[in-house]
């Protein structure tokens, strides 16, 4: 039972510092959106990646119909890198699985399918 109490008690400690993180990378995200023109608040980029990852940036979807042709969701926005590639913003790494350039890819990609990554309350 020790143990079992320790490792939550570790689980909780480590929690603050990847929400920091994420919150992080949330906020640079934002803030490249709003230089490029790409709506989106935090409520809405945060919604859908606890939704698609849990907030984890190397989540990745080898299950779904993108990955049994080839090309997996990835990252904290669950993106397959066809998408990133199309909707990649400058000014981020080239990089699918890094959180920034996942997130603003991302809601580039919303934005131009749904009008905001806001207007997204499911898989896109």
């Amino acid at each position: 039972m020790a143990a079992q109490a320790d490792t939550l008690a570790e689980k909780a400690a480590k929690a603050p510092a990847a929400s920091d993180k994420l919150d992080k990378w949330i906020h640079k995200s934002l803030k490249i959106m709003k230089d490029k023109g790409i709506p989106g608040t935090y409520e809405g980029l945060h919604r859908n990646i606890m939704r698609e990852s849990g907030g984890d940036p190397k989540a990745s979807n080898d299950w779904d119909v993108n990955a049994q042709n080839g090309t997996p969701s990835k990252g904290l926005l669950q993106v397959i890198q066809p998408t990133f590639d199309a909707y990649h913003v400058s000014g981020t790494e080239k990089d699918l699985t890094d959180p920034v350039a996942n997130i603003t890819a991302a809601a580039n990609y919303a934005a131009d399918k749904y009008g905001s990554i806001d207007n997204v309350d499911s898989a896109y």
